[in-house]
């Protein structure tokens, strides 16, 4: 008698991305927030849906599992951008022509243009309100000045900006501002970026057993999470 082929055993939420090999399974109403995502590198800290493996402790928030795989950006219009899990360079990492700062995560690069940008950066809307300033700021990709060799500070942290970063600029009033500064509370769906908490001084200087007993603890609980989702249980909604 011939077997029927029974596949995996995802539910019809549960879905492949093509950045693991395994199904991630969605779910709605996290209760662990120390989540980082692997693509945007930014901790859960919002509650929103996400994809988890709990066998490799990988996940992706909804958004950037959603995000598209080749993006047309008006910041390279040469060419189209390719989403990549790992950086293409040997050192698998890339700078962000956006903002300027490093990235280990996911990224939208043209490797014809060695041009790389963050998830986040990539979703950065053309135009923001900000409580600093009255009107809309517009997203430039650079300098919004004829002359590119004015120097200029952002007007929110007051730093000196770097020329070829993006920015948020209100022409009529002169004023500009880092887009992190501009986006400092931005929804998940915005792919914003949030670097890795850095120990302080007082930390344990051989931090292995403080860390990996955390460690497993959070593991434990994330897994409980995920395997506490039934695959027909109303909380899984379609993505």
């Amino acid at each position: 008698m011939g077997r029927q082929n029974r596949g995996t055993n995802a539910g019809p939420q549960d879905k492949q991305h093509f950045s693991h090999s395994h199904i991630l399974k969605l779910i709605v109403n996290p209760t662990e927030t120390v989540l980082t995502c692997n693509a945007c590198e930014q901790p859960n800290n919002t509650n929103k849906p996400f994809y988890g493996c709990n066998t490799c402790q990988y996940f992706l928030h909804e958004n950037c599992f959603n995000a598209p795989r080749f993006l047309n950006h008006s910041s390279h219009p040469s060419h189209p951008l390719t989403l990549h899990q790992i950086p293409s360079y040997s050192s698998r990492s890339y700078t962000c022509k956006a903002c300027g700062s490093a990235g280990n995560g996911f990224c939208f690069s043209c490797a014809a243009c060695e041009f790389d940008i963050h998830l986040q950066c990539a979703s950065s809307p053309s135009s923001i309100l900000v409580n600093n300033h009255p009107h809309q700021l517009e997203l430039h990709f650079g300098s919004p000045y004829e002359d590119k060799n004015i120097k200029y500070n952002c007007d929110m942290c007051n730093v000196i900006m770097n020329r070829d970063d993006w920015l948020y600029y209100c022409a009529g009033c002169d004023f500009g501002s880092h887009l992190h500064c501009a986006i400092t509370s931005p929804e998940v769906g915005v792919f914003p970026k949030q670097h890795r908490p850095i120990p302080n001084s007082n930390s344990n200087p051989n931090p292995s057993q403080n860390s990996n007993s955390s460690w497993n603890s959070h593991a434990n609980a994330v897994v409980e999470m995920i395997n506490s989702v039934d695959d027909d249980h109303d909380r899984l909604i379609a993505a």
